[in-house]
């Protein structure tokens, strides 16, 4: 038996240990069952679980789950992200040191040390919320197995000819003092300043350049007009003295410039933007660096040397002042690229790099995306247009310390590229030595690559690292392409997009057949949650409050792909409902105690409703589920075991339950069929969303008598056609709706549900009357009736008016002092007032010599009398039966 309260603290911990010690989870490379593969999203190892994991985790895992209860073998890994800027700049903070101050084999150390330390309770987070993944298939993105997969993509990828390194402008972060790829840019606000510049001619005269940059001034190596501005033609081939640095650049035309935009004439810098890029290309411009990798000015900035690039901003901008050089400065707010990771702006640096070729590769991209079933559909317009804005390759050098090395060495005499051999993988190319001498010249002397993989360079490969985690190659096959990537929106450029690219550079084919798009856990404001904002929810603290479970039913709240607003009061219903669910069950499973199986020779009218209802529930929910609306299937469950399940069936059953003696052991019977099958299908269709108390429940009496040892496995219930009947539903709700509403005239008069009425007489139709004549034992026992009379014949009641009921909002405005003696009439003369206004809709009467109206507003209630075969007897109002007349005779 249940006890009588539910203990989340207790029971989710349990349940937890137990799944995993029994294995319930894990994948089974033997089975003969068809396979439903995830690529599981390895999330950043950053200290702790946020609300938006636990959010869209959980998502993902009321899927896992379906799929598994439905009957297929469920390849769910986990892994973690651990490599790279984000696994860097954690470890400098939880060990107070930096990185560069450090030597680089004492810096890796330590951040393998340390994720050794922080990684067992990060991964117990998401133990704690009840993630069914198989905790034996886990990868850790900085292991050898990830750096092996990880390295050997880079020489397949080099073989191909996809992969290149090169010297050439690109993005740089000078806070984090490496490149970056274009997704890992962010749009940003920021205030600056317009400055009008004034730059001399050689003939003596002048030309305003406007910028927002002028401490890009030092790299100047060209002036660009529009070929068309008249303003600028007699200027093309001409000479003109960057202000302050003194040196000449040539002016030119270019069709790019936009005339309409500050003074119509734009300086080229190296550089400021793209189009400084495409100018250096195309017309074959020097280079002249001015910013240095961390951010502040090289030697060619003169006195400004060694300040950080806004300071050099400010004092260039008031020397220009000072000189009589600037027309004019204006605040500014405009958008700009900085580095996601941090939020610094992004400079664009001429360093060498390594890049995957992939930019002729965009219609294959597109149509490889037409291949995959999004959900929700309209995810796949982010990727599209992410392909349609791609401008760059992919970079995947990182300028960093800890992360998958490139398997490459350089040969010192000529610079050919060294790889390693497949078999020796992993390689650090700082402490191992390249397996040949060089295979262009000969010389056995060379040069290790320094920098690292670009973090998602591996992360882009999950598919892969996972099957491979299984040695049977056969198994392997049927694991990839993956069933289902599920990730956030926020990284559809980021990592879906990535993992594409290598599908199909590696494998020929799309890494998964369906991609599960979530949202974003919100603040209750509707804000990204952030620190800097001070606005982070821990998922911790709901744990702690409520339950993993609760949690779980609020992320299945919202559709998928949509954002959700956290707000505790959806906790506390949610944490309301499973204790709703608990008390249910003890109650259902108290009279099942003594069941043990039977059928009976015929159903109640009541039972075959309820299983109907349950059933069409089943056909219903899988159907959500099949589509990935959670969300849909879970309010569904929810709504069905509150209302009809709770308020009505169990309500209208213990008749039976508690009295067989008098409504006979058959009846009985009827009963715990109904109630053992359709209590069993509300925990299956729940048990996704609430892993831990459907499973306690199932444990406690259903484990004895059905096959599975767990609730989670091959138990998705099927729908059973013989038993969905719509016609005897219609009827049955007939009941249903009377019974309902006779509880509430019950509660409206504070009698006790269970109060015994003297009598109810019911006239109907004769199609609603027949049917309410079938269930004539669950109304009145239910209803606690000594006598139930149903027919379709009209009832001989009489009426008479009682009271009349002032509305004195009305009333005292109107008639003001003469209001309490309108009232007093009123009451007096209820039958006459009450029948004029129905007939006439006004009521004229004389008092003291004044004559007076009163309307239907003066009115807020009439209260009748209702009289039946002598007998004083109420009506009942049933709002989803108005052509029903009920009488109750208290």
């Amino acid at each position: 038996m249940l006890p009588k309260n539910y203990d989340p603290k207790e029971i989710e911990p349990k349940w937890q240990r137990r799944w995993e010690e029994l294995g319930v989870y894990r994948f089974d490379p033997k089975s003969e069952k068809p396979i439903y593969s995830i690529d599981t999203p390895p999330p950043t190892v950053s200290g702790r679980m946020h609300l938006g994991h636990a959010f869209s985790y959980s998502q993902m895992d009321f899927i896992a789950r379906f799929w598994r209860m439905r009957g297929y073998n469920l390849f769910y890994p986990f892994g973690t992200d651990d490599n790279g800027l984000p696994t860097e700049r954690l470890v400098e903070k939880l060990n107070n040191v930096r990185a560069k101050e450090m030597k680089r084999d004492d810096f890796i150390n330590l951040c393998l040390s340390t994720l050794e330390k922080i990684r067992p309770e990060f991964v117990a987070d998401w133990k704690r919320i009840g993630i069914s993944v198989d905790w034996t298939l886990a990868y850790s993105t900085i292991d050898e197995h990830c750096r092996r997969i990880s390295q050997r993509s880079f020489i397949e990828l080099y073989k191909m000819g996809r992969e290149y390194r090169k010297e050439t402008p690109f993005i740089w972060c000078p806070n984090c003092e490496t490149a970056i790829a274009q997704v890992e840019l962010e749009d940003r606000e920021v205030e600056s300043s317009f400055n009008d510049i004034i730059f001399k001619l050689e003939d003596g005269g002048e030309v305003v350049i406007a910028t927002t940059r002028p401490e890009l001034l030092p790299a100047c190596v060209a002036i660009f007009a529009h070929p068309e501005d008249e303003r600028y033609k007699h200027l093309f081939g001409k000479r003109a003295q960057v202000p302050i640095f003194e040196h000449w650049v040539e002016i030119k035309p270019d069709p790019r410039v936009n005339p309409e935009k500050g003074t119509g004439i734009v300086m080229c810098c190296t550089f400021g933007d793209m189009q400084d890029i495409e100018w250096y290309m195309e017309h074959n411009l020097p280079l002249k660096v001015a910013i240095t990798k961390d951010g502040r000015m090289t030697a060619l900035a003169g006195k400004y040397k060694g300040m950080t690039v806004k300071e050099a901003r400010a004092r260039i901008i008031e020397d220009l002042k000072e000189k009589g050089l600037l027309v004019r400065s204006r605040k500014i707010t405009h958008v700009v690229n900085v580095h996601e990771r941090c939020g610094t702006e992004i400079e664009i640096l001429n360093t060498k790099q390594w890049f995957i070729r992939y930019l002729d590769m965009k219609e294959q991209l597109r149509e490889a995306g037409r291949r995959i079933k999004w959900h929700p559909e309209h995810m796949r317009s982010r990727y599209e247009n992410w392909i349609d804005g791609l401008r760059w390759d992919w970079c995947i050098s990182r300028q960093r310390y800890f992360g998958v090395p490139f398997p490459v060495w350089y040969c010192k005499a000529c610079g050919e590229v060294i790889l390693a051999r497949e078999e020796d993988l992993p390689v650090d190319p700082l402490l191992d030595a390249p397996p040949t001498p060089c295979p262009r010249c000969g010389s056995e002397e060379y040069v290790p690559e320094r920098d690292v993989l670009d973090t998602w360079a591996t992360s882009s490969l999950t598919p892969i690292i996972a099957a491979e985690l299984i040695d049977d190659e056969e198994v392997r096959k049927k694991l990839y392409p993956m069933s289902l990537r599920p990730q956030a929106h926020d990284i559809i450029t980021f990592w879906l997009f990535n993992t594409v690219v290598k599908g199909l550079l590696h494998r020929g084919e799309i890494p998964w057949y369906n991609a599960m798009i979530s949202g974003w856990a919100l603040d209750p404001q509707g804000r990204k949650m952030s620190k800097s904002k001070g606005n982070v929810i821990e998922p911790q603290y709901v744990l702690q409050k409520y339950s993993a479970d609760a949690l779980r039913l609020w992320a299945a709240e919202s559709k998928l792909g949509e954002d959700l607003p956290f707000k505790e009061k959806d906790l506390v219903t949610a944490q309301r409902f499973l204790n709703k669910l608990w008390n249910a069950s003890r109650f259902a499973l108290t009279h099942l105690q003594d069941y043990h199986g039977e059928k009976p020779e015929e159903l109640n009218l009541i039972d075959a409703w309820i299983l109907s209802k349950a059933y069409r529930l089943v056909e219903k929910c899988t159907s959500y589920f099949e589509e990935y609306r959670y969300s849909k299937a879970k309010k569904a469950v929810v709504n069905f075991f509150l209302s009809d399940f709770c308020d009505n069936y169990l309500e209208m059953v213990k008749a039976r339950l508690y009295n067989p003696e008098k409504y006979g052991e058959e009846a009985k019977r009827s009963a715990q069929y109904a109630l053992y099958k359709v209590l069993l299908i509300s925990l299956k269709l729940l048990a996704p969303f609430a892993p831990h108390i459907t499973e306690e429940i199932y444990q406690s009496y259903y484990v004895k008598r059905e096959p599975q040892s767990s609730i989670h496995v091959d138990t998705w219930p099927k729908p059973r056609r013989d038993l969905i009947r719509p016609a005897l539903e219609k009827e049955a709700s007939y009941v249903v709706a009377l019974v309902a509403a006779v509880r509430r005239f019950k509660a409206e008069r504070g009698m006790a549900l269970n109060a015994p009425l003297k009598a109810l007489t019911v006239s109907a139709p004769k199609e609603i009357a027949e049917a309410l004549k079938r269930g004539v034992d669950t109304i009145e026992g239910t209803l606690q009736v000594e006598r139930v009379e149903i027919t379709s014949e009209p009832l001989a009641a009489e009426e008479r008016v009682v009271e009349v009921v002032p509305n004195f909002a009305s009333l005292g405005p109107e008639f003001k002092g003469d209001a309490s003696k309108v009232v007093a009439y009123m009451r007096s003369n209820a039958e006459a007032v009450a029948r004029d206004i129905a007939n006439e809709g006004v009521h004229r009467f004389s008092l003291e010599g004044k004559s007076y109206e009163l309307r239907e507003e003066h009115i807020k209630e009439v209260r009748k009398a209702i009289s039946l075969a002598g007998a004083e007897v109420e009506s009942v109002a049933i709002p989803e039966l108005p052509q029903v007349v009920a009488l109750v005779e208290v």
